[in-house]
């Protein structure tokens, strides 16, 4: 690129962020400025498969961004790049909606905004009869005509709560995007009956703190097996849902799955004699087996020793492992075991393998026994590598 006048006061570039699709725009957008010594204003920020990409309009900008490439880092410690490439004048500066257009544009959304509610109504906008006059049609899938859209929004209504945009032959919501900074007060969004194939569209939009989406109608919607799944895909875009097509929607579950934490104990001194009962049950986790899987860790994944894995956990258990590995990462403690134990007596044992009828169960040691009632119970574990072994019959014993 040379520097030239010409360059420095007219051109455009289109910037390129591969992979730019998984990054929240508002995140992404707010990261390059940051490193980039020019201040900017994007033009058409969308998505191109995976690609994120928008247009500058002056090189100075344009060699700030390309030195700002590599200079990012992502939660994954990725560094971000960025391609700078000259480009035509982008359609929604090219085909810009002339002034009596723009004019007659803002009358009708005017007419149709509910000042009292903070409610917009663009329902059909294509046969708004304020437009039959026209020589052009307002179709909203247009980027000049939503960014116009978008535009008198942020000017003539800043504090605007609902948006109705049903039936508008929406396939896709590249300039929806801008919304995010030009109306972030929005909490109802009205997209039904509309055309969008892809519950993604809504990543594009998904900085919005949205408590009420309608979505009814578009061919999305019956790509999904179940509510439920349904429900899941769109509030991964906006967890602060409450409504979903006119629905109730239950309050979210979440677990911090990335934060290690030391488990409370969870031992309460409720019984005489528990400290002896507690004693016998922590000596057991120590001389068994039992304990191997304190010392490495619950994640099977992470051992290295193959003899060990082994051990522990049979080749046939791996959706064990799987399941496993969606659980919190802990550190145990061994105070954190709870015993509940209705009726204690002094005839309470810890038999590891004693006794003529326990050595009679092969494959298995005995935790303890209690005195319950007129009978005993007995507290069985299978040894290591046994864990198939069915549990034994104990003559005159309850298990």
């Amino acid at each position: 690129m040379e520097n030239t006048q010409d360059e420095i006061t007219g051109r455009w570039f289109k910037i390129t962020i591969p992979c730019g699709r998984k990054y929240d725009k508002t995140w992404l957008m707010d990261s390059i400025q940051s490193h980039c010594s020019v201040p900017f204003t994007p033009v058409e920020f969308h998505y191109v498969k995976n690609k994120a990409q928008f247009f500058v309009q002056d090189a100075r900008t344009a060699y700030a961004l390309k030195d700002a490439s590599y200079q990012i880092c992502d939660e994954e410690n990725r560094k971000i790049v960025i391609f700078v490439n000259t480009s035509d004048v982008p359609y929604s500066v090219r085909f810009k909606l002339a002034p009596e257009i723009m004019e007659q544009l803002e009358l009708a959304m005017r007419n149709r905004y509910d000042f009292s509610q903070k409610v917009l109504d663009l329902e059909s906008l294509l046969y708004d009869p304020g437009f039959a006059h026209l020589d052009i049609d307002i179709i909203l899938n247009r980027r000049n005509c939503m960014a116009a859209t978008l535009q008198i929004i942020e000017k003539d209504f800043p504090e605007l709560l609902s948006l109705n945009l049903r039936n508008n032959k929406l396939y896709q919501l590249d300039g929806l995007s801008d919304i995010v900074q030009m109306a972030p007060t929005v909490k109802i969004l009205n997209l039904s009956r509309n055309e969008l194939k892809s519950v993604w569209e809504l990543g594009k939009i998904k900085g919005l703190k949205l408590e009420e989406l309608w979505l009814e109608g578009n061919p999305f919607c019956d790509n999904f097996q179940s509510q439920f799944t349904y429900i899941s895909a769109v509030r991964k875009y906006f967890p602060e849902l409450l409504y979903l097509d006119g629905q109730d929607l239950p309050p979210t579950i979440t677990t911090d799955i990335d934060r290690p934490y030391l488990v409370k104990p969870l031992i309460k001194e409720s019984c005489k004699g528990l400290d002896d009962l507690k004693t016998q049950v922590l000596q057991f986790l120590q001389q068994s087996s039992l304990f191997e899987y304190f010392k490495v860790n619950r994640n099977m994944k992470n051992l290295q020793d193959p003899n060990l894995r082994f051990q522990l956990l049979k080749h046939t258990k791996r959706d064990i492992v799987s399941s496993l590995c969606v659980f919190p990462k802990t550190q145990h403690d061994f105070n954190s075991f709870l015993v509940d134990v209705w009726l204690q007596s002094v005839s309470t044992l810890f038999l590891p393998g004693a006794g003529p009828e326990i050595c009679s169960w092969e494959g298995y040691c005995c935790l303890f026994l209690l005195k319950w009632k007129e009978g005993l119970r007995a507290l069985c574990v299978p040894s290591p590598g046994l864990s198939s072994l069915p549990l034994p019959a104990i003559p005159g014993c309850s298990l």
